[in-house]
């Protein structure tokens, strides 16, 4: 029985891929309710990008297997994403109240970086990321229901002149940050 939901919860987060935005698009400006260590605040991206490149990261949603993984892997690599001169933010359709819990979570954002509520999938589709409504059932991995939509695992890394460096799809949520972590080293290295 436990092997049917935790498939089930796999194929609700599975979206398929669109057509996201690439390497040298602008990136779409967004203001959203973040959480960074469990408070809620106004997060910028265009005030964010005054201070250097930004690491964009959607993920379907808090609290379920890959994205817990991913959270605590850039959480763990926060260093080095800032001695690069890059902050991160996260995004998802999760409620800001989810968001409180999850960012400030010691075992996933661990207070380190801030959560975004996209809750009914605007900023997603802006930078045309496939967007699924909730599956009925949908448990997390606390077992609380699921009751929002989940956008498809893409990152971006946007330049601080707000063009799109990179477009990070289709990886493992681990892989995805490795990745993420490489293009943001290369800009401060010059080298994109």
């Amino acid at each position: 029985m436990k092997t049917l939901a935790i498939g089930a919860l796999l194929a609700a987060l599975a979206v398929p891929a669109a057509a996201a935005l690439k390497e040298g698009d602008a990136a779409p400006d967004f203001k959203a309710q973040a959480s960074l260590a469990g408070k809620a605040f106004s997060y910028s991206l265009k005030d964010a990008l005054r201070k250097g490149p930004v690491v964009v990261y959607f993920y379907p949603s808090a609290y379920t297997n890959g994205c817990n993984l991913q959270a605590h892997t850039f959480a763990e690599n926060m260093g080095k994403f800032n001695a690069a001169g890059a902050t991160v933010v996260g995004v998802s359709l999760d409620s800001i109240g989810r968001l409180n819990e999850f960012s400030a979570d010691p075992e996933f954002c661990a207070g380190k970086l801030p959560v975004a509520s996209d809750a009914d999938g605007r900023i997603a589709k802006t930078f045309d990321i496939a967007v699924r409504e909730a599956r009925s059932g949908a448990k997390d991995t606390r077992g609380k229901d699921i009751d929002h939509g989940f956008s498809e695992r893409t990152t971006f890394v946007i330049r601080q002149d707000g063009r799109i460096a990179a477009t990070v799809a289709g990886l493992q949520p681990v892989a995805n940050v490795d990745k993420a972590l490489e293009v943001v080293q290369a800009l401060a290295g010059g080298q994109r």
